[in-house]
């Protein structure tokens, strides 16, 4: 619980991208906003690449999302 009285829920997801791991986040936090509301942090938790060929196909994160709890 933070000072304000106010609660918040963290999950993780994973977001994948064939350009950089900075559009995997995009990605990650606009789907997470359409349907979860008054979205807080984004805290990237892990990188990695999937490789075939000896060459970098997709960049991989991992993403905890918070978000304010709302009971009602």
């Amino acid at each position: 619980m933070t000072e304000d009285g106010s609660v918040y829920k963290r999950i993780e997801l994973v977001g994948v991208s064939k350009k950089s791991w900075e559009d995997a986040i995009g990605s990650v936090v606009a789907k997470a906003a359409k349907s979860i509301r008054d979205l807080r942090i984004a805290e990237v938790d892990q990188l990695d690449v999937t490789i075939e060929n000896g060459k970098v196909t997709a960049y991989r994160v991992r993403v905890k999302i918070s978000f304010k709890y709302e009971k009602d």
